[in-house]
C-alpha cells in the first residue's frame, strides 16, 4: 500500500526478470522485521528503549494496532547462510519466526520489562504517545516461512522473549 512496500516488491520483480531473461543467478530472500543489538537506534525497538531510558515520549503510529513478525538477527543470519549454500537459483525464500505482535503490545511489553530492570516512580508506559499514522502504513507484515522449514528443516533457535530482554539490556546499558 505504501511506496516503501511497492519499492520492495518491484525490486523482487526486477531481480527475478534478470534471472528469467538473462539467466543471472539470483536467490530472493524476504525477511520479517529483525531485532537485536547494534540495530540503528531510529528503528522501532531501539527507539522505544532509548526514548524510555531518556524519559522521552515513545512514538507509536496510529493506535499501535499494526502487527509485525519479529526475528532475532542471529536467526536471520543463520538461515540466510543456509539458503546461500543450499538454496536453489531462481527461488524465493521467506524468512520469519511466527512471533507476531502488535506495535502497542510490543511497546508495553518493553516498558514492563524496563519497569522491572530499571524501576522509576512512574511506569515507562506513561511515555507512550500515539502519533499520526503514516500514509499507506500497512496493517500487517506477515511471512509464510513454511518453505524454509520444509526444505531446510529450519526453525528459529532464539526465543523472542529471551532476546528482547537481551536487546533491552544492550540499549539501556548506555544510560
Amino acid at each position: 500500500n505504501s511506496p516503501y512496500s511497492a519499492s520492495k516488491a518491484s525490486s523482487d520483480h526486477l531481480v527475478r526478470s534478470y534471472y528469467k531473461t538473462y539467466g543471472f543467478p539470483v536467490i530472493i530472500i524476504n525477511c520479517s522485521n529483525n531485532f537485536g543489538p547494534f540495530q540503528n537506534e531510529e528503528k522501532f525497538i531501539p527507539k522505544i528503549i532509548t526514548n524510555a531510558m531518556q524519559n522521552k515520549s515513545i512514538p507509536v503510529f496510529g493506535k499501535g494496532t499494526q502487527i509485525r513478525d519479529w526475528i532475532y538477527v542471529k536467526d536471520h543470519i543463520e538461515i540466510m547462510n543456509i539458503i546461500l549454500k543450499k538454496g536453489k537459483i531462481g527461488e524465493s525464500y521467506a524468512i520469519g519466526s511466527n512471533q507476531e505482535i502488535s506495535n502497542i503490545k510490543l511497546s508495553k511489553k518493553i516498558c514492563e520489562i524496563l519497569d522491572k530492570i530499571y524501576p522509576k516512580t512512574k511506569p515507562y508506559s506513561n511515555l507512550i504517545k500515539f502519533i499520526n499514522d503514516r500514509p499507506g502504513h500497512d496493517f500487517r507484515y506477515a511471512i509464510d516461512s513454511s518453505k524454509i522449514k520444509r526444505e531446510f528443516n529450519w526453525k528459529p533457535s532464539y526465543s523472542f522473549n529471551d532476546k528482547i530482554i537481551e536487546t533491552i539490556k544492550f540499549y539501556s546499558d548506555k544510560y
